[in-house]
């Protein structure tokens, strides 16, 4: 359902808690397919009563409920954001609109999160896509290097990094070693697992968002969502029960999943 479904559909919803209606996230990595999913499922969802995104140059934002931010002016006093969400995204040819959202990187995640705790944001999602069958079991439920765990050091409330796998990049221009290197790994993927898979932007970015909406409700700490849990989420006609088990650390019964057709 597109972003303009979602919106013709709110007027008949009912409206949200007063408590849900003053929440407010920022969002850094509004570009790319996945960036654009995520503000997509951020808005349509009126779990917040303002989604802003970081911006690198001005933009128009005509969205109801969408509000820019430059990223010289995070450092500076403003009204409070209780969640923030930083999404990395491989980059994609950009209209003018996408060029004007900052796109975050990963070397730049400890700096860019100390700016977000410095402004008072007490819950932070980090979505980390990685090539599949590239990560280690053990770095999937844990945290992967030192950038992380700087991070984690910041003393957020809540602290969630979300690893989502995701295709291999083409190499366009490469060298010839390089395509045969690439062609091996491409062979290896169709030994990896149903569960490490790939999952469309579309249904990473609805499981983060019911991620964000559902962190008040869970106990505080640092967390990781390994791939196989998104792929779950993105399987089960209930994301908001798979995400809200998960938070609250129940088991969930492998049967619940009910399978889409993707």
């Amino acid at each position: 359902m597109s972003l303009i479904h979602h919106a013709l559909r709110a007027g008949r919803d009912a409206p949200v808690g007063a408590a849900a209606a003053s929440r407010r996230v920022l969002v850094a990595g509004g570009a790319g397919a996945l960036g654009a999913a995520v503000l997509e499922q951020l808005l349509a969802n009126r779990h917040f009563a303002q989604v802003t995104v970081l911006v690198t140059q001005p933009i128009n934002a005509a969205l109801r409920g969408l509000a820019t931010l430059p990223c010289d002016a995070l450092a500076h006093p403003g009204a409070a954001d209780d969640t923030a969400l930083v999404v990395f995204d491989r980059e994609r040819h950009a209209n003018g609109r996408e060029a004007a959202f900052l796109r975050p990187l990963p070397a730049g995640l400890p700096a860019l999160a100390a700016s977000l705790h410095a402004r008072g944001v007490r819950r932070l999602l980090v979505v980390m896509p990685h090539a599949s069958a590239s990560l280690p079991d053990a770095l999937k439920r844990g945290l992967a290097n030192l950038d992380e765990h700087a991070v984690a050091a910041l003393g957020f409330e809540h602290l969630v990094f979300v690893r989502s796998a995701q295709p291999p990049a083409a190499s366009v221009g490469a060298s010839a070693p390089q395509r045969v290197a690439d062609w091996v790994l491409a062979q290896l993927q169709l030994m990896v697992p149903q569960r490490d898979k790939p999952v469309r932007a579309s249904k990473v970015a609805q499981f983060v968002a019911q991620l964000a909406v559902l962190l008040p409700d869970a106990p505080p700490g640092t967390r990781v969502v390994p791939p196989e849990l998104v792929w779950e989420a993105s399987q089960s006609r209930d994301v908001a029960g798979v995400a809200g088990d998960w938070l609250q650390g129940r088991e969930r019964a492998a049967a619940a999943v009910q399978p889409l057709r993707m």
